[in-house]
């Protein structure tokens, strides 16, 4: 069991097992953090990240799994960090849910689902990770999207949940301040969705950002880095990490 005496910061990552998770996940390793690394259902591409990360530095990772819409799961996660480590340091809250609701079609349970990953869960577990990281002057990075600002067409629950996650991490740095920082990333074009979008349609939306061409997880990544460990007087900030799309939204 890892003991706060190693001396090695540890961070909790939500939705680290693949895409921009796994990303951030293996460049905070790198940087010499410790990782407790959280997944839903993906749990197979979690154990071979972990995998990874063990073989370069043993005794660096945790696992955990839980379904963020149960909220008595969500302190758990903490407790079980601090259970296993000893010691938190970072909260990374990078797990999503994303999918679209036209207008007309919207339902209940597609309000619940988007809420819950996007912007309850990430100030629950921000609630339970508070006074640990306050004891360490600790920092927390939520993931947010340049859509919290505009509205993407046919996806409006999602823009609403994620805008409510962007007012929470202004909302936090002023109730965790001074002993906590917290900011949020914002990106734009870096992964395109899985279910797939035309391809004129990305080339279209490349066109409009000044730097005309997408993102990678490692830019993400990079600022998640960043805002955790080069920052110390940066709180309450949104990065956007979007090529300079949304200056031309």
């Amino acid at each position: 069991m890892q003991t706060a005496a190693d001396g090695r910061p540890v961070v909790l990552v939500t939705g680290a097992a693949r895409r921009v998770g796994a990303t951030i996940a293996r460049t905070l390793h790198a940087a010499g953090y410790d990782l407790a690394l959280h997944c839903r259902h993906s749990r197979a591409e979690l154990d071979a990240l972990v995998a990874e990360l063990e073989h370069a530095r043993p005794r660096s990772t945790l696992a955990l799994q839980a379904d963020l819409s149960d909220l008595a799961r969500v302190p758990e996660l903490v407790m079980t960090t601090l259970l296993h480590f000893r010691r938190l340091d970072g909260l990374v809250n990078n797990a999503s849910a994303f999918h679209p609701t036209p207008l007309g079609m919207i339902t209940p349970a597609q309000w619940d689902e988007l809420f819950a990953a996007n912007a309850r869960a990430p100030l629950f577990l921000a609630q339970a990770a508070g006074p640990h990281l306050a004891g360490r002057h600790g920092a927390i990075v939520n993931i947010v999207d340049i859509y919290a600002e505009r509205p993407l067409p046919r996806h409006s629950v999602y823009c609403m949940a994620k805008a409510a996650l962007a007012m929470a991490t202004k909302a936090l740095a002023q109730e965790l301040a001074p002993d906590v920082r917290v900011n949020g990333v914002a990106p734009g074009a870096v992964l395109w969705p899985e279910a797939g979008k035309p391809y004129a349609d990305q080339q279209e939306l490349l066109a409009r950002t000044p730097l005309k061409r997408s993102g990678t997880p490692q830019d993400v990544a990079g600022a998640v880095l960043w805002l955790l460990r080069d920052a110390p007087f940066v709180t309450g900030q949104i990065i956007r990490v979007d090529g300079g799309r949304s200056l031309s939204m």
